[in-house]
Parts: structure tokens; sequence; C-alpha cells
């Protein structure tokens, strides 16, 4: 009987712990829904209705910016201001009492790091150029960590010297500087004091046999010129789809961004390779500096600040490859994206105080050439795209003007995409591709910003070789990862997941439809952060 009775009472103090739980419970429930509540009318919604025009605003600038860049390539293409036309050229001939000796003495170097696979066409195609052999001096500045592929390039260099090629082959035992370090170190060297003007290759560029025969008339016959520079040609660019999508961004880049600053500032970003110099102009920028990952740009920047004029020759095509692996490309975009925002930090005040510039120069330096296309391209495009309009699915009190959310996008797309007509079939893949990176490069801009973690980080681009044969041959295609997990980028993984609940909460409960291209970037995310981009995929579904 007392047993039923303690059984009794047990259950009835269970039953009111319970209770008193699931009070509590509720009571805390009811707190924290109030403070969300109050939080999120103070604090986030004001945030995100600031972040919207600040997106708004930024997406403005980057499509005013874009236009006028392509109006200006449109006027140089319709009206046929080509260089020769604005600046004097003609053509070197030979003199008959001078023979070779018309012909300025001029470097050629070719830097390069672990090129087993393309090592031989440079040094071949740069052996091969139309200049009296007597007036070319080769530098292969090679910073290869493997013994054998420095076997490898000495043995193709001592074979172009036995062909009458003044060639040197030039090591490290160190990579201080990277490219710099070894562009910087070769300058110095004797004979280079003898000449005038110094092209550069990097070791996937194949220049054509009259690139010296085009180009060196202008820095001959316009003592102001300090850089010409020629254009890129995809050889590879059918290889697979993130190729082709590279071809789009590159072919803008020198079609239309290339072109625009020449014939309006005379200055561009010199590419780092296919271009030559004036040795002097380099000299007076105070050479090559190693204090961030875009040497080129910054040269480029230096030089301009002196005065110094530069000119795009777009119908000059210099043969190149595109990086087919993702994680090479990531890499590639990363330093592409991190450098030229450091370097914004360290030059913004050389800039303001530099005094043989006008102020139009100044202000198209520090506003176009890096705020708009550096810096806010790549955060509006991360920031408005991927965050500020997925997010604002769970606030109905945010409110994106249709202009900010679907014309201005499509203006900036149909921009992006006339330097390459004949992908236009692919421009919602470049779209969603160009979404993803965002997020690398927006990652990117901050590290070199603020000085962080990866910014001096250099990673050479993996090159294939043979570029123009098909995938199957590729050697960045046959290397597969060792394990099963490394395919996979975590990082990619994560934004698509979260962007997925954005679009099924949009579609649920939202009518402003913004699911309709949502889904398909949150695929894009899981897709490539799952593996399936580039040359890997391909080989793998053959």
């Amino acid at each position: 009987m007392e047993g039923n009775v303690s059984t009794t009472v047990a259950i009835y103090i269970d039953q009111a712990c319970d209770l008193l739980s699931a009070l509590a419970t509720a009571e805390v429930l009811n707190r924290a829904a109030t403070a969300w509540a109050a939080v999120r009318a103070a604090v986030v919604v004001p945030s995100m209705k600031a972040a919207v025009v600040v997106c708004l605003a930024m997406s403005v600038m980057l499509v005013v910016e874009k236009l006028s860049m392509a109006l200006v390539a449109l006027y140089v293409k319709v009206f046929g201001r080509t260089p020769e036309r604005i600046y004097k050229w003609a053509p070197l001939s030979q003199d008959v009492e001078l023979g070779s000796l018309a012909y300025p003495l001029v470097l050629v170097q070719i830097p390069m790091f672990n090129e087993r696979e393309v090592y031989q066409m440079s040094i071949g195609a740069v052996c091969m150029l139309e200049w009296p052999y007597d007036r070319l001096i080769i530098q292969v500045l090679d910073d290869s960590t493997d013994l054998k592929i420095r076997e490898l390039v000495q043995e193709e260099c001592e074979k172009w010297s036995k062909k009458r090629r003044n060639i040197h082959y030039i090591s490290r035992d160190n990579r201080n500087g990277y490219k710099a370090g070894a562009l910087k170190e070769a300058m110095d060297l004797d004979y280079v004091k003898k000449c005038d003007y110094v092209a550069i290759f990097d070791a996937d560029h194949e220049p054509p046999s009259d690139f010296l025969m085009r180009t060196i008339p202008f820095l001959i016959h316009n003592p102001e010129i300090g850089l010409v520079q020629a254009r890129w040609k995809f050889e590879n660019a059918n290889e697979c789809v993130m190729t082709r999508i590279q071809e789009m961004s590159l072919n803008y880049h020198f079609k239309v961004e290339q072109q625009s600053g020449s014939s309006t500032m005379a200055f561009f970003g010199f590419n780092g390779t296919a271009g030559i110099w004036r040795i002097l102009a380099i000299s007076e920028a105070e050479g090559w500096k190693e204090r961030t990952t875009v040497e080129d740009m910054d040269l480029a920047v230096r030089a301009t600040l002196q005065g110094w004029k530069f000119v795009y020759i777009g119908d000059l095509k210099v043969k190149s490859e595109l990086p087919s692996n993702y994680k090479a490309y990531r890499y590639q975009q990363h330093r592409w994206a991190c450098g030229p925002a450091n370097l914004f930090k360290k030059m913004t005040t050389e800039i303001i105080m530099a005094k043989k510039v006008p102020f139009v120069k100044k202000f198209f330096l520090l506003y176009n050439f890096f705020l708009a296309r550096r810096i806010l391209s790549h955060n509006v495009t991360f920031f408005f795209y991927c965050i500020i309009i997925p997010a604002s699915s769970f606030f109905p009190e945010v409110v994106i003007p249709k202009w900010g959310v679907f014309y201005i996008p499509i203006a900036i797309t149909l921009l992006n995409s006339i330097g390459t007509p004949r992908s236009l079939h692919l421009i919602i893949i470049w779209i969603f591709f160009e979404s993803v990176m965002s997020l690398h490069r927006c990652k990117a801009v901050f590290i070199g910003l603020f000085d962080a973690g990866r910014v001096n980080e250099w990673v050479v681009t993996e090159k294939a070789g043979n570029a123009s044969k098909t995938i199957q041959t590729s050697t960045a295609a046959k290397k597969c990862p060792n394990k099963f997990w490394k395919r996979f980028h975590f990082l990619e993984l994560g934004m698509g997941v979260l962007l997925l609940i954005s679009a099924c909460h949009n579609c649920i409960f939202r009518t402003n439809l913004y699911f309709i291209f949502i889904f398909p970037l949150s695929l894009s995310f899981l897709t490539m952060g799952s593996g399936f981009v580039g040359t890997y995929t391909a080989q793998q579904s053959s």
C-alpha cells in the first residue's frame, strides 16, 4: 500500500517537473522571440536596407564604368583608331652600311618555374623571332625546384646556342621575390645595360615571329612610349566549358578594358607577359619590386606616374594557355584579385602625391583602374547577388528595385559578352560561374586590403602544354586526386547549402520570384564545390 502511494507521488512530481520545464522552455522561447524581433527591427532590417542602398550605388558605378569603356572600344573599332594611326610607326629596314647595327639591341626574358610541359615551346618561339641574331639577347630565368626540369631547360638552351642564338640560362638557388625577384636580378647583369628594350614572355606564351618587328617601331619613333602590350590568344579555349568561360572574361579584358585605357589615358595594367618595355622606363620607375604578387601592375603604375605612355596593339596576338584545372584557376584568381587590392592600399598616397601626371590621370588610376574594376566589381558581385538578394527572402521589409535586381545585371552581362560573340549561348553559364568565383575574389580583395593571411601567396598556375590538342592528351586532365574527399571544396558547398535554403524559402513564402535566380545559383556552388568542373570531370566522364 505504501509502495503504491510512493509511486503515485513520484509520478505526480515528475509530471509537475515536466510542466514547469515546459513552461520555462516556453518562457525562454518567448523571450528569445521577443529579443530577436527587437534586434531584427532595430538592427538587422535597417542594416539590410543600408546594404541594399550601398550595393545599388556600387552597381550603378560599375555599369557606368563598363558602359564608358565599351563606348570607347566601339569608337576605336568603328573609326579604325589603330595605334599605327595615332602614333608614328614605320617598318624597320636594312641599312646597307650599318647592316644589323641598324636594329637596336633587344633583350628577351622567359621566366619559368617547373615548366616541363611548355619550356620547349616558349624557348623555341622566342629563338625564331625575326630579328638579327647578333642584336638579340635571350634570358631563360629558371627558378625550377625540380632538378630534372632544370637539366632539360638547360639542354634546350644549349641546343639553341649551337644554332647561333645568344641565349643565357640563368637559375637561382632560391625563389626570393618569385617572378619579380628573378626579373630584377637578371636586369642587373652587365650585358643588359647595352640593351634598349626588353620583351617578356611567360613560359606558356608563344609570340608570333614578327612580334619585335611590329612593336619596336612604336618605341623607336615615339620616345614618350614606355610599354607596348600585345593581346593573348587562347589556344585551349575549347578544352572545356571552364576555359570557354575564361575566354569570355579575358577577351573582355583585352578588347574593352585594355583598349579603352590605351586609347584614353595611354595607360593600362601590364599583363606581365606578351609586352615589350623601354628599359629606361623601367629604370625611372625604380625597377621591379617584390612588395605584391602583381609585380607587373606595380611596375606599370609606377612607370605611368613618371609620365610614360603605354600602347596596346589589339591585332597582335600571342598564343597562350588557360588553366583547365579548377583548383589551379582558383589560385590564379586569388592572386589576380588579392594583388591589385594590396597594391591599391600601398600606392594610394603615392598616386595622390605624384607630380608628373595631371589630376585627371590620378583620378583615373584611383577610381576607374583600382576602385571600380578591382574593388567594387568583386564586392558587388558577391555581396549583392550571392548574399543580399538571397537573404532578402527572409525579410519582407527589405525591398530591392527591379532595376537593381534585373536590369543592371543584364546590362553588365551583355557588356561582358561583347568580346566573345561566339560564346553568347554560354552567357547563362558564365553568369553563375562568375558568381561562384566572386566568393574567392571578394575574399582575396579583403586579404589584400588588410595584408592578411595569404596576401603574398604565389602558386604558379599549372600548365598542360600542347594546349591545342584534345583533353584526352592533357596532362592536367590526367592528374586525378589521390583521395576522394580532395575533390570537394567545402566553402562552395557551404554557400550552396545556404543559397538552397534561401531559394526554398523564397519559393514558398515570397512572391518576388527571386528563387528563379537563387536556385541555379545554389546549384552552381554545389556543382563546383563537388569538383564537377574543369578537365578532371571531363576526363572522368569520358
